[in-house]
């Protein structure tokens, strides 16, 4: 319980209006805190004086009248769909819109190489007890790159990439990889194209387990799914001049669906995959029919996040708050800001020097192991980093 009790003012007994807000505030967070009670907002309410049910009023009054001018005044924003050409040189007159089949191929050569590089790793101690607190900690990795030496079946993972289709087309002058699943169409179903966008450290492979639940369903709808690689992932070529972003994979994207002969679609999006779908449905919203998310971007500055930080952990109710938002939120600086502060390096180096980064890793099959795999314990659970798998094992 926070307590306001050294705040005064003068009149009215010696005690202000803020205070009196305060109080107020500090009555209702300790209420909805204490779970024996189990009060509810209206019994909270209830528990007021007249005063202090005045002041809530007018508070509710105003915060409702703020965020109803503020969704008055939004308009959506449009994106212009412009144009690109992401290779060296002249863009020429006619553009290549063939879509050619692709396998996954791997090789004995390619394997071996590998295996050497591997072999030829140097290992640095992890600082004693320090688990996966400052990253991926050394004794594991060693695990890690014995089992990757000496048991992955490369020949059964290449044939589990290629279970479904791939493809590519060069948009833009950039040979755009894609994997395109096309539905068992029972009668009376109707086939909904779907755009499935990844994000990093991700990759296509990760829509593979919800493709049958997807492509071959009894329900009504059942999808045609299109799952692109973003240029410079997985087997998409990357753009070889500066200048790349978001709303250019999305028009790319765009490119891609028209080719397939699609003039309406669904897209998702996760991590860069949600960015780039967002610009997809801002750049052309007659095509796009609806948007999912797994990672929602909200603007830092907005009034209605201010607000709702400043009010939601003594006065949830007001801004839509549960207890469990309370809980994951608050404290606000503790739980968002310094761990995003702890968790975001490799995000400052990848946007500012990513060709340092990438000469490394490109030569050490190891360290980009140990990058990456870094992330999926981190990210999974921020509790991963106090144990000695890192949670990889669970």
């Amino acid at each position: 319980m926070v307590s306001f009790s050294g705040c005064r003012g003068k009149g009215n007994g010696g005690v202000g209006f803020a205070p009196k807000l305060f109080r107020m505030a500090n009555v209702i967070y300790a209420l909805g805190k204490i779970g024996c009670l189990k009060l509810t907002a209206r019994q909270a309410i209830s528990s007021l004086d007249l005063q202090q049910r005045y002041i809530l009023a007018i508070s509710s009054v105003g915060i409702g009248g703020l965020f109803f001018y503020l969704a008055l005044r939004k308009k959506s924003k449009r994106i212009p769909v412009g144009d690109g050409w992401w290779r060296v040189g002249e863009k020429p007159l006619t553009e290549d819109r063939t879509i050619r089949p692709f396998v996954v191929e791997t090789s004995k050569e390619i394997v071996e190489d590998l295996y050497q590089r591997i072999d030829h790793t140097r290992y640095t101690d992890s600082l004693h007890d320090s688990r996966f607190h400052y990253g991926f900690n050394s004794n594991y990795l060693q695990r890690v790159v014995s089992y990757w030496r000496h048991e992955f079946n490369w020949e059964k993972q290449v044939k589990v990439l290629n279970k479904y289709p791939h493809f590519k087309t060069n948009i833009e002058g950039i040979d755009v990889h894609f994997v395109h699943v096309k539905p068992v169409q029972r009668v009376g179903q109707k086939v909904v194209p779907l755009v499935m966008v990844h994000g990093w450290p991700g990759s296509f492979f990760e829509f593979y387990k919800i493709m049958p639940m997807l492509t071959d369903t009894k329900s009504d709808v059942v999808f045609e799914v299109i799952c692109p690689s973003i240029p410079g992932y997985g087997f998409s070529e990357a753009p070889h001049v500066q200048g790349f972003n978001s709303m250019d994979a999305a028009r790319i994207f765009h490119k891609l669906m028209e080719r397939l002969e699609f003039s309406e679609y669904y897209v998702q999006g996760g991590d860069w995959g949600a960015l780039i779908t967002s610009n997809m449905a801002q750049m052309k919203p007659e095509c796009v029919k609806g948007l999912h998310l797994s990672m929602i971007f909200a603007r830092a500055g907005s009034i209605q996040i201010i607000v709702s930080l400043l009010v939601g952990r003594y006065l949830p109710f007001l801004v839509g708050f549960t207890r469990e938002d309370v809980r994951r939120i608050f404290p606000y600086m503790q739980k968002n800001v310094y761990e995003l502060l702890k968790e975001s390096g490799y995000m400052h180096i990848q946007a500012t020097k990513p060709d340092t980064a990438g000469r490394a890793l490109n030569d050490s099959p190891v360290g980009l192991a140990a990058y990456i795999l870094e992330k999926f314990s981190t990210w999974t659970d921020f509790e991963n980093r106090d144990l000695e798998d890192g949670g990889l094992e669970r």
